[in-house]
């Protein structure tokens, strides 16, 4: 199989699809590797690195997704991108198309196969390809919000951790899921005080067991966020339906109820995200101010640490890039029910129901009943 890794051109994303490492095995196995020039520089892989990986670096993306059955990426294409998609091009990325319907609708346009890392299912509900971006996302939260809440950002000026006769900043974070526990190992770490929500009351109980008292729990409905909000100096919102543009939980009177120079942090931006007030933003403007409140909404936090990042997500996109390159695509999905699960798109259609019920348009079942 022929393999492209394409340079990112997302905001500020220095991440990369593979690593030489990866790439010895591709052509060890017979396969052919194509790395658009400059792809790895981000996190400090030099193009003879490849080279000598056995892949053949080439000068532009048009070569490199021409030459390519599949293509393997770290984020979603851009509108730049669209124009290289081709009839049964396996692409192999985050894709999040619950709030992507233009995306969507190039692909299925142009037929591509698209496999979403953050659809890839285990039959215990687990997402395995976005866990490791959800840790840094998790952990990253409390750092960048400490540093927005300093009055030279246009935060309140306060110190997370407080200092000796000082109350300590408050961190709410909801969702106790990967992106929470990280946050809130984090968070407590800095001295904060934090607090939890989540609708599932067994992951409180796993936050109880693991932070003990020096995080509480609350479960997640209306009347306890209106209730505990306007205490926070930093919200962290990590709530996630896995495949589904996610449900607005914060209001925008929510919002509106917490303390002038107060932060929002929603890392769930990607997917639509789950504080009403939120839009996306990019690393080179990564804020606004909305009803005094300082709004965080960059789409791919963990680029921000692309070395950490880059290997921690090729350790496990890695394993199924080969099985579908030495295995072939359709054995691999028949065989492999984690993979299928993560198919978006195929033949022109949407395959994953939950895209599809979150698009309003028809899910098309890709083997059939």
């Amino acid at each position: 199989m022929n393999i492209g890794i394409p340079k990112e051109v997302k905001n500020h994303e220095y991440r990369v699809g593979m690593l030489p490492g990866n790439i010895q095995i591709f052509t060890d196995e017979g396969h052919k590797v194509f790395v658009e020039k400059g792809a790895g520089l981000g996190v400090g892989i030099v193009d003879e690195a490849y080279v000598a990986a056995g892949a053949t670096v080439l000068t532009s993306a048009e070569e490199v997704w021409s030459l390519s059955d599949m293509i393997i990426k770290v984020k979603e294409p851009t509108k730049e991108e669209y124009s290289f998609f081709k009839e049964g091009l396996i692409l192999f990325t985050f894709l999040h198309l619950a709030s992507e319907p233009e995306l969507t609708e190039a692909l299925c346009a142009k037929g591509v196969v698209a496999i979403a890392y953050e659809t890839i299912q285990l039959a215990d509900g687990s997402l395995p390809l976005l866990h490791p971006m959800s840790e840094a996302s998790g952990r990253l939260s409390p750092q960048i919000g400490a540093h927005l809440l300093e009055k030279n950002s246009g935060g309140k000026g306060i110190l997370l951790g407080g200092v000796t006769g000082i109350h300590q900043g408050h961190v709410v974070i909801l969702g106790a899921g990967v992106v929470g526990r990280n946050a809130a190992m984090i968070a407590t770490g800095l001295g904060a005080k934090v607090t939890i929500l989540d609708i599932n009351v067994q992951r409180l109980s796993v936050i109880t067991d693991i932070f003990g008292s020096s995080c509480a729990t609350l479960l997640s409905h209306r009347s306890h966020l209106t209730e505990i909000l306007p205490t926070a100096d930093l919200l962290i919102s990590g709530v996630l339906v896995a495949g589904a543009k996610s449900p607005t939980v914060v209001t925008e009177d929510m919002v509106k109820s917490m303390q002038p120079g107060s932060v929002v942090i929603d890392v769930a931006i990607d997917q639509g995200g789950s504080v009403a007030t939120m839009k996306p933003t990019t690393h080179d403007q990564p804020t606004f101010t909305l009803h005094q409140v300082v709004h965080y909404g960059v789409t791919n936090i963990p680029g921000c640490v692309p070395r950490t990042t880059t290997h921690a997500l090729t350790n496990v996109t890695f394993p199924y890039a080969i099985e579908i390159a030495s295995r072939g695509l359709t054995t691999t999905l028949r065989e492999n029910p984690a993979l299928c699960r993560g198919l978006n798109t195929s033949q022109g259609q949407i395959t994953h129901p939950v895209v599809a019920e979150s698009l309003g348009k028809e899910c098309y079942e890709f083997f059939g009943s």
